[in-house]
């Protein structure tokens, strides 16, 4: 049953103020870059309101946002050279009071960052969006038009090369 307009601006603003933070920490996470992560966030939700307005129906704000935000950090690189994710540490990005932060656990912040940086792309993606967004399996491969056992399966052997650095490193 497809809902009205009206129950699509509710769901809109309740996404909004549901998922505003993590967004933000997602996209800061991503790019280190304080105002970047700000106007990026503010412009996936400009275009998600966009599409209600013309009435395309969003079933899952969460996935929806997040891949609207996903290919806007896409356009950002695009437009601006790689920053170093050692930055974070310096803006003052701390992770350690997101949900589903067991990978930060039992690592030293400075040194995950760098071991992190060493991961292909799409690994980081996977391992930004699971334990620093705390997103399910499911919603990550909305987001990222993937299966659930391919994103499963790259999260598993993501972890497990950072598990691997950190305990050969202890």
């Amino acid at each position: 049953m497809q809902s009205s307009p009206k129950q699509q601006e509710e769901a809109f603003v309740q996404a909004f103020h549901t998922y505003q933070d993590a967004l933000f920490r997602h996209s800061f996470f991503r790019i280190s870059n304080r105002q970047a992560s700000i106007d990026l966030v503010q412009e996936a939700f400009t275009k998600t309101w966009l599409q209600i307005s013309k009435g395309e129906e969003i079933l899952n704000f969460q996935s929806y946002l997040y891949h609207v935000l996903n290919n806007l950090i896409i356009d950002y690189y695009r437009k601006r050279k790689s920053v170093s994710l050692d930055s974070l540490a310096d803006d003052g990005f701390d992770p350690k009071g997101s949900t589903g932060n067991e990978i930060f656990a039992h690592a030293e912040y400075g040194q995950l960052l760098k071991r992190l940086e060493t991961l292909p792309q799409q690994d980081r993606d996977v391992v930004i969006m699971r334990h620093v967004d705390g997103l399910q399996i499911k919603h990550i491969a909305q987001v990222l038009g993937e299966t659930e056992n391919s994103v499963s399966v790259r999260l598993h052997r993501a972890v497990k090369k950072l598990k691997q650095y950190f305990h050969e490193h202890e």
